[in-house]
């Protein structure tokens, strides 16, 4: 994995390279050209580790300690570039504003990098001589280790049928969809994450229908597939001749395919590359023969490029009773009898926690059926796998989970990774991983727009969806991931590969060699708060550290940061997760963070940040809106690259939550260009400028909105194009909001009572939230009109009147999906008379307290979810 640090490193450099001022002949200029050598030198080294990762993960020890080094080499270059980056962009500030690149302290600097340069050449060369003296010269694969795996898969996709448990609606549903005369481009394909099942279900659906077609075949296509080989195979098995095997297969092959109705099973297929030339020999599935492909995919996209969405089944996860069916099964494998008639009802018990512990895998359920069978049947002998089983479920599936991670490209693969910081089960927000990455450059667009930036991150994410390496949590109102989990067993394959690879730690792995401690990059703590004590007591100097996660709730949790040098911290998150906790004061200093970039506080924290944290050069990120009692100083406004500001809205003191305060009025000092989020301002300080100011703002959230307020929003001019989301929490309004000229607002939260009518509404307004309304007809009439409104949620509103009717005169909610009706107080009855109005709608969110109830007309209590 050191491919991930000479990654980071070329990215840095190819940054710093381009952003050098310097003159001919300068010592800035000597500076650039060790810089462009140290990118140069990477590239190839980066070539050199691609090539030997086969060999290393065949077990060859001497090409393993040799990428050691290698991998300390690039840690320790990283490190020289963060460490001299902020020189190089103080040097680039003097030469602005001297008009010289004769600076006697940044000439010194460049003289100290070059003799560190020096250092890094003597290790490559050392690195070399070791190569070398060892014979460590062909890195190539010449055993093919790597495809013993791919061999035993070929073994199982002819073997015989295994029987399939929790499948049967899968199975039915393919069935259906296979044999549909209708079916577009005559394609099924089987996706979702590995060891679900997809090879098992698709051999039971082909060997179901293979006899309703007259000639059928399955290959197994693999990670490195041969469209020669594969296309012998099916030829083979369709009944091609042998001499027209031999010469002008895909012709002959093709012609036959013609005349035939087929059906063939494309198993386990990783990219849209080997589907561009087999299909070059497929005839199209679609003619009126009937042909059919089957295929098997971890990569959604895959099966969406070849036989497009309608094509698409996701295999999920087995429930909790289908998991322990499949675990009985494999467990009594030899017996008589399949029961537990003779267990005992603990060890039964420890039967479901040690299923529940596999996440409804199949892979994990029958590897660990496997282990146990080897023991004896006691509740001591299971509870043993019990305690230790994440990591021996771990090994069992290591293989099959190490594929999907391979076959990411190195710019995802600590993307990837990043999940693992989290604890596990944990839903995380999109917005903090896509601003995460881009804060420790695992994201970079050689423009340096963030906006683009944050773009690319996104795809990054929706990549590693369409792997099934992440599962998604919620979307947005435009159909964008908001938030997403990771299953267990893909969690555990994070921290150990980021333990192997030095990415980063946990608290259960950080200890043992002392050096190893002091070379920690990040380290997350999810609930042992001793082991933060004991990191930094073991750890005093934690300069190379770069991302620091606390999950835990530690009353002296900011003690080492107040006195400690975190001078590469880039990322700081620490989340208090336990109501009843006393809470963690924020002290009055903080130790060195000049880098940071991202920093998110959530819980109960209390105290106000000093000025130090938020007056940083590069902080992007700053995101305590979880946190109630946390002050800001006047000194984030001087945050020049801040791009999202996330808080409650509110610069008091604790428990005092209704004084106007001088806070706002700095945010007026901001650049023009960064800001995207501001969540949430004083509207006492609301003035026209602050969006003719911030041309990029994207979400706007206002406090304590004045008929001042409403009046500056409606009389804007021009209004700003780039806003998108805007939140308004209201007092007392009597004045008519018109929002009618803000084009690009898709999403509007109102809280609090104010006038409306058509005018009140953005025109393509897609998703609206009115909280604590006072909801009447006249409201109802005017949202029935709103024409692209596809989500409307309303939440502790208040009903004038107990029935509330939908109906209109066949243009009411003409493109609404989904209604959320949230304690409805007054309201009795909702209804919608007729099919016309309302055509669109999928889902009603229907959600009363327990005192009053709400009936709903027949057609809505059928979409109510």
């Amino acid at each position: 994995m050191a491919e991930i640090l000479l990654t980071a490193i070329i990215n840095k450099s190819i940054e710093i390279a381009g952003n050098l001022l310097f003159q001919e002949g300068s010592r800035l200029n000597w500076l650039k050209e060790d810089i462009n050598w140290l990118q140069r030198e990477m590239r190839h080294i980066r070539s050199y580790i691609d090539d030997a990762k086969d060999k290393a993960i065949g077990g060859n020890s001497r090409v393993k300690n040799l990428i050691k080094d290698i991998q300390e080499l690039a840690g320790d270059v990283e490190d020289l570039l963060d460490d001299f980056l902020p020189k190089i962009q103080q040097s680039n500030s003097a030469i602005c504003r001297l008009k010289t690149a004769c600076i006697p302290s940044h000439a010194s600097f460049a003289d100290e990098f070059a003799i560190e340069i020096e250092k890094i050449k003597k290790r490559v060369a050392d690195i070399d001589r070791v190569r070398t003296t060892y014979n460590i010269m062909d890195t190539s694969n010449n055993n093919n280790d790597d495809c013993i795996p791919l061999d035993q898969r070929r073994l199982f996709l002819h073997a015989d049928e295994t029987e399939v448990i929790g499948l049967d609606d899968d199975f039915n549903m393919l069935k259906a969809k296979l044999l549909d005369h209708d079916l577009p481009y005559g394609v099924v394909s089987i996706v979702g994450m590995p060891g679900l099942g997809k090879t098992t279900l698709a051999k039971k659906l082909y060997r179901h229908v293979r006899d309703q077609f007259e000639c059928s075949g399955l290959v197994y296509v693999s990670q490195q597939p041969r469209a020669g080989e594969i296309l012998h195979d099916v030829a083979k098995q369709v009944g091609l001749a042998e001499e027209e095997r031999k010469e002008n297969l895909e012709n002959n092959l093709r012609s036959l395919l013609k005349i035939k109705r087929y059906v063939i099973l494309l198993d386990d297929i990783w990219d849209v590359e080997i589907w561009d030339d087999l299909k070059l020999v497929l005839p199209e599935c679609d003619s009126k023969i009937g042909s059919r492909i089957i295929i098997t995919s971890r990569n959604s996209n895959v099966g969406r490029y070849i036989g497009g969405d309608f094509s698409i089944h996701v295999l999920q996860p087995l429930d909790s009773e289908y998991s322990f069916q499949l675990f009985s099964k494999k467990i009594f494998h030899f017996d008589n009898n399949n029961n537990w008639a003779n267990a005992s009802p603990d060890l039964v018990n420890i039967g479901r926690s040690i299923v529940k512990r596999c996440g409804g895998i199949p892979l994990a359920i029958v590897v660990t059926a496997g282990m146990l069978r080897a023991r004896e049947r006691t509740e001591h002998a299971w509870n043993r796998l019990l305690e230790s089983m994440g990591h021996k479920i771990q090994d069992g599936c290591a293989k099959v989970l190490a594929l999907s991670y391979n076959d990411l490209s190195i710019a995802l693969r600590p993307c990837f990774l990043y999940f693992g910081l989290y604890p596990e089960d944990h839903e995380i927000r999109a917005f903090d991983l896509t601003n995460m990455w881009i804060a420790e450059k695992l994201i970079v667009v050689n423009s340096g727009n963030g906006r683009e930036a944050e773009s690319l991150a996104e795809d990054v994410l929706s990549d590693l969806v369409s792997r099934n390496l992440i599962q998604v949590a919620k979307r947005t109102y435009d159909g964008r991931i908001s938030s997403c989990r990771i299953h267990d067993l893909l969690h555990t394959l994070c921290v150990d590969l980021a333990k192997e690879s030095n990415f980063f730690h946990t608290e259960h792995n950080a200890f043992g060699d002392p050096g190893n401690v002091a070379r920690v990059r990040r380290i997350t703590f999810y609930s042992d708060n001793n082991a933060m004590n004991e990191f930094f007591r073991s750890n005093p100097k934690p300069t190379k550290l770069r991302a620091l996660f606390c999950f835990i709730n530690d009353s002296c949790l900011f003690s080492h940061m107040a006195h400690l040098n975190f001078k590469l911290l880039q990322v700081l998150v620490v989340v208090i997760s336990a109501s009843g906790f006393r809470g963690v004061s924020i002290p009055n200093t903080f130790g060195n963070m000049s880098c940071l970039r991202y920093l998110r506080l959530e819980g109960n924290i209390h105290g106000k940040l000093p000025n130090c944290m938020v007056k940083l050069k590069h902080l992007e990120t700053l995101d305590i809106g979880k946190s109630f009692f946390i002050k800001l100083p006047t000194g984030v406004w001087k945050s020049t690259q801040l791009r999202h500001l996330r808080s409650i809205g509110y610069n008091l003191a604790p428990y005092n939550y209704f004084c106007i305060n001088p806070f706002f009025p700095n945010v007026y000092s901001l650049p023009r260009n960064n800001l995207q989020t501001l969540m949430w301002m004083d509207g006492f300080f609301f003035e026209p400028r602050l969006l003719h100011q911030l041309i990029n703002l994207r979400k706007l959230g206002i406090k304590g909105v004045s008929d001042s307020t409403v009046k500056i929003l409606s009389a804007l001019s021009p209004v700003p194009m780039a806003l998108e989301v805007l939140k308004l929490k209201v007092d007392r309004v009597s004045e008519q909001i018109n929002l009618s000229s803000y084009p690009n607002i898709v999403k509007l939260l109102l809280n609090g009572g104010m006038p409306l009518n058509s005018e009140a509404f953005p025109p393509n307004l897609v998703k609206l939230t009115l909280v604590r309304y006072k909801v009447d007809g006249h409201v109802v009439a005017v949202l029935k009109k709103l024409p692209k409104l596809r989500i409307l949620k309303m939440v502790w509103c208040s009903y004038n009147e107990e029935k509330m009717d939908l109906s209109g005169d066949g243009d009411s909610f003409p493109q609404l999906e989904v209604l959320h009706i949230v304690y409805a107080r007054g309201l009795s009855e909702v209804s919608c008379r007729d099919d016309m109005s309302m055509p669109k709608l999928k889902k009603l969110f229907l959600l009363i307290d327990t005192t009053s109830g709400v009936r709903l007309s027949e057609r809505l209590a059928k979409l109510r979810v």
